[in-house]
């Protein structure tokens, strides 16, 4: 058992004498004191931090909110978006994944890329200064149909950021377009995509991605296209999901990974870990991989937010908040773990609707600013690249964004909903597909012809 700090003994921490230091391990009031004094926590470190409990838990999650107030403030900020997720038929078959259907299944849908342009324009007109773009994998799609689908946004509203494409994505479309990563990635730049979600990410780790996802991107493939990303000045976020089969060691493991990347590239704007919800994912509800849990306990999550902070603070300072898988007041509690980042307005969101999550598809500007306030917080609307937009004051404001005219009951009316998406008959898969497939003839075709 780890030794505790005798009364007697001189405290790290003697400058807040109220905190019940004598409590916390020595071990853990020395990593703790650590991070204060700005170090990096190696994987051990983060591992250790991982098994915390009781007041050595209220210690770690009092240092992370304490590093985050040094490091950016009491500034939390969000972004005013909207998700498309053009398609769920996927040719993966993720055991952690509730969105996707295969080509066959009625459930099956694809928006044509019109709708898909019309709803940016609708989202712009509304406020928001971004569009989220990610989909299944179409089988035998147009290598140049997520280039195609940049552009025609791009054409229609110039000035709004693409935040489009997983790795996952990414990958599949330079191997349909038979060029290179990087050359895919240059034509998505050209084309007017901002920046890549870091997401399809899940656990660094290959044997895990083998038992929840087999046949997916590999961990050295994700890291391909996130650093080859960078080099061409693509940002991208970075992300986790945890809570399924992964260890304390994965946990810290990956997010060691993930900084050694940004002191390598600075290419992350955020960190944004994210709970495995279980209640429609395939391994979990069939039972298909052995061990799953379902999802993590409220004192893991808080863990996760709190040892990211400290592990990443002096690299990716801005850490967020899912408020789509962890509920609007859980995500206001953990503002106080160590984030600084509430996320997006979304508008549409399917993915974690999908797999079970609760909590709604939409949050207004003004109700997440109510959040933020209410833990006396000062709210500030940012672009997708953390340039803040407005801030706003520390008590109500007067402020009412085109969104906030729109309850969030008429949205899902207005805006429709996953459940209602994958039953639309004019949005069926079969009758649409010909739009994304590539025709038989030419198949095997050039670079030139899937790029140009």
């Amino acid at each position: 058992m780890a030794e505790t700090i005798k009364s007697t003994s001189p405290l790290p921490h003697a400058e807040h004498p109220r905190f019940p230091w004598t409590l916390i391990p020595r071990d853990v009031a020395y990593i703790l004191d650590k991070a204060l004094a700005g170090e990096d926590l190696s994987v051990d470190e983060g591992e250790r931090l991982f098994q915390l409990e009781g007041p050595a838990l209220h210690a770690l999650i009092w240092t992370a909110d304490e590093l985050r107030r040094r490091t950016v403030g009491d500034v939390v900020t969000y972004v005013i978006n909207r998700n498309i997720n053009f398609t769920n038929v996927c040719i993966k078959r993720c055991g952690f994944c509730a969105f996707s259907r295969g080509h066959r299944e009625e459930e099956g849908y694809f928006l044509p890329m019109e709708e898909v342009v019309r709803r940016a324009r609708e989202a712009w007109d509304l406020g928001a200064t971004e569009v989220c773009i990610q989909a299944g994998l179409p089988p035998q799609m147009k290598g140049d149909y997520y280039i195609e689908l940049t552009r025609a946004i791009k054409a229609e509203v110039p000035e709004i950021h693409i935040h489009a494409f997983s790795p996952e994505e990414v990958l599949y479309g330079a191997t349909r377009a038979g060029c290179s990563i990087k050359d895919y990635l240059i034509a998505l730049r050209e084309a007017g995509l901002g920046s890549l979600p870091g997401t399809s990410a899940e656990i660094l780790d290959d044997a895990i991605r083998e038992r929840i996802s087999p046949g997916r991107i590999t961990t050295d493939q994700w890291i391909e296209v996130i650093t080859t990303a960078h080099e061409l000045g693509i940002p991208s976020t970075a992300t986790i999901m945890y809570g399924h089969v992964e260890t304390p060691r994965h946990r810290a493991a990956h997010i060691a990974l993930l900084r050694e990347i940004q002191q390598a590239t600075g290419g992350f704007t955020e960190f944004v870990p994210l709970s495995f919800v279980h209640e429609e994912a395939p391994m979990y509800r069939k039972r298909l991989v052995p061990g799953v849990r379902p999802g993590p306990t409220g004192a893991e999550v808080l863990k996760m937010y709190a040892i990211s902070r400290l592990m990443l603070n002096r690299w990716i300072p801005n850490l967020q908040v899912s408020w789509v898988k962890e509920g609007p007041r859980f995500a206001q509690v953990c503002l106080n773990a160590g984030c600084n980042d509430f996320g997006g307005t979304l508008i549409n969101e399917s993915i974690s609707t999908a797999a079970g999550a609760s909590h709604g598809q939409m949050m207004l500007p003004r109700t997440i600013r109510r959040l933020i306030r209410d833990i006396g917080r000062v709210p500030a609307e940012r672009t997708t690249t953390y340039t803040i937009r407005r801030h706003f004051p520390p008590f109500e404001d007067n402020h009412y964004d085109p969104l906030d005219r729109i309850s969030e009951e008429e949205g899902e009316a207005r805006f429709g909903s996953y459940t209602k998406l994958i039953h639309h008959p004019d949005y069926r898969y079969r009758q649409w597909k010909h739009l994304v497939v590539m025709p038989r003839r030419g198949r095997q075709g050039t670079k030139s012809q899937h790029m140009d």
